[in-house]
């Protein structure tokens, strides 16, 4: 058995500023769309781009919801552990219905008022009841830039408005998925580098110790965010995006994704 890896650790001070800034991104690139943009489908099924939107302005705002709650008994679930824990819940998600027609630059507004009086200033060891399992606030939050990010890159193939990415959030996200997948797949037959954020050994066989891995996997942050959540198949990275498999082990294909597409919530 592959020896454990040591779980890590985030900058709850980072995270909340980087929820916030990734949020006021998708406010502004959904500020620059007309009524048409707002209507056109996503790649989430028969979601809209508003009600993308407004999905995320909720998504942040369920933090302090769910401070508002009575705080479970004891952790449950920790950050690496959410994406299977997520990937295994079968049930629907809590969250707030915005009322119709409502604008979405107020939602988002509010939204981030909220967040900022509330799930930003509150302890970070507050344990949350989430749909996945107790956890903690900060862990919680880590789990909102996933989030965001994810997203927002789906805002961008939806409108063909670039919706940018704060590096925090981005770094974050990168790294939660990387985790997901080491979990996942445990081992140290392959690596898996996602510069400039990741490197996590993954997929059982002889495990590399020194010089080059025999096994190695290579690609940017958003390439890895689409294939770790199913927006990209293994097949179409190798055949059109900056990704290189080289070794008999590299073939990721049977472990992704890690989180599916309606599972990003």
């Amino acid at each position: 058995m592959p020896p454990r890896a040591r779980a890590r650790s985030y900058d709850p001070a980072k995270t909340r500023t980087a929820v916030i800034a990734q949020l006021r991104m998708v406010r502004k690139a959904a500020g620059e769309l007309d009524a048409t943009g707002l209507d056109a489908p996503t790649r989430l099924g028969g979601r809209t781009v508003r009600e993308l939107v407004a999905h995320l302005a909720m998504a942040v705002t369920s933090a302090v919801r769910l401070l508002e709650r009575p705080a479970p008994p004891a952790r449950e679930v920790t950050v690496t552990g959410w994406a299977a824990a997520l990937a295994a819940h079968a049930g629907p998600v809590d969250e707030e219905t915005p009322a119709a027609g409502e604008d979405l630059g107020e939602l988002l507004e509010r939204a981030e008022a909220r967040f900022a009086e509330t799930a930003s200033v509150a302890p970070g060891d507050r344990l949350l009841a989430t749909c996945v399992g107790a956890m903690r606030l900060e862990d919680y939050l880590v789990t909102r830039c996933v989030e965001l990010v994810v997203h927002a890159d789906d805002l961008t193939a939806a409108t063909g408005v670039p919706v940018r990415h704060d590096r925090q959030a981005l770094a974050t996200a990168v790294r939660v998925l990387a985790d997901a997948l080491a979990a996942k797949a445990p081992g140290g037959s392959v690596e898996l580098r996602i510069p400039p954020f990741a490197v996590v050994q993954c997929v059982e066989g002889p495990r590399h110790t020194r010089g080059t891995p025999p096994n190695v996997v290579e690609t940017d942050p958003l390439t890895w965010i689409r294939l770790a959540t199913g927006r990209l198949t293994w097949a179409e990275a190798l055949d059109s995006a900056p990704l290189t498999a080289s070794g008999d082990r590299a073939d990721l294909s049977a472990h992704l994704p890690v989180l599916g597409r309606a599972h990003t919530v």
